[in-house]
């Protein structure tokens, strides 16, 4: 970033008479930084998840300074502020703030990766669970799936007519799990389960995740 701006060095000079230009610039770029979580996670993603990013290896960093000084120089009345600076900044400061962000986005990637590792632990508690007791229902997590006479049904009031009337339990167990297993392959968050359709529709199980953006019908 303090390469990328060096170019237009003669331009960035500290207010007359304002607070601490190095202050005012620093607070809007973490500002600006917390605003733009989502774009940095989705570049990050992109990138292969490879890690944080080091001082020659950001992902967000050098966009975010930019944008903010853009920003200042477009705000109302910047036009004659800048006209009245005098004093060229320090090279430095810009080279601070930097650093500054680049911890800063460190922090939020080490604060997803930490999500994405919680979430694969409830996946794996989940999925042990089923494997070692009776079929637990997905929608309610708290009791048992049973099949009977072709309707599968939950005392959390889950009742779905099956598609065959030779599912069992075991076949059902293998579907969920495989649902499951095949959206964790692209998606490390723990998907919801819900029934949909009502009294003229035949009622079925949903498996959404909103971090992907993807559903499909199970049962």
């Amino acid at each position: 970033m303090a390469e990328s701006l060096r170019s237009p060095r003669r331009s960035l000079y500290k207010l007359v008479g304002s607070p601490p230009w190095k202050e005012t610039f620093r607070q809007r770029c973490l500002e600006r930084m917390r605003n733009s979580r989502d774009r940095l996670l989705n570049r990050y993603r992109q990138a292969g998840s490879g890690g944080p990013g080091n001082a020659q290896n950001t992902f967000l960093v050098q966009e975010v300074m930019e944008e903010e000084w853009n920003a200042l120089q477009s705000r109302e009345n910047c036009a004659e502020d800048l006209a009245q600076l005098e004093e060229l900044i320090d090279m430095a400061v810009l080279e601070e703030i930097q650093q500054e962000l680049i911890d800063q986005e460190q922090s939020i990637i080490r604060e997803y990766e930490k999500s994405l590792q919680f979430d694969e632990k409830c996946l794996s508690i989940m999925l042990a669970e089923w494997e070692a007791n009776p079929l637990v229902c997905p929608v309610c997590t708290k009791y048992n799936l049973r099949i009977t006479s072709g309707v599968v049904v939950c005392q959390c009031g889950l009742s779905i007519p099956s598609h065959s009337s030779e599912l069992t339990e075991q076949k059902l167990r293998a579907c969920l799990e495989g649902s499951i297993n095949e959206h964790s392959a692209h998606c490390p968050h723990t998907p919801e389960f819900s029934v949909t359709g009502g009294t003229e529709e035949k009622s079925s199980l949903l498996m959404s995740c909103l971090a992907c953006d993807t559903w499909a019908v199970i049962l």
